[in-house]
């Protein structure tokens, strides 16, 4: 997105595709979704790239590379729980059965948190 000035918009398309990618969906409650997408917004323009906003981070890119949306435990989490760490990216299965996102434990390794 380098060139361009990014807005919220760019951030819900980014999440949209990175869904896709994956075979997943993103969360179907629009405040949420919002609530969400208005935090990889501002943690993007805190530290210039999209960390997840369920999470703290060290403020550099290259430490904080594992909870870059999506983060590198995305996917185990939706295929365990059916939907990621912080609810953004579901499965349609979770979803079907009228799942809502919870709490879940988090897999990044303590060494790796701030």
């Amino acid at each position: 997105m380098s060139g361009k000035k990014l807005t919220l918009e760019n951030v819900k398309k980014f999440a949209a595709n990175a869904a896709e990618k994956n075979g997943w969906v993103l969360n179907p409650d629009p405040d949420f979704l919002e609530s969400v997408v208005e935090g990889l917004y501002n943690t993007y323009l805190e530290f210039g790239y999209m960390l997840c906003p369920c999470r703290e981070g060290w403020g550099e890119r290259e430490r904080d590379r594992d909870v870059i949306c999506p983060c590198h435990y995305a996917a185990a989490d939706v295929a365990e729980f059916g939907h990621c760490y912080c609810g953004l990216y579901v499965s349609e299965k979770f979803i079907e059965a009228g799942g809502e996102p919870g709490s879940i434990p988090e897999r990044r390794p303590e060494e790796l948190m701030p």
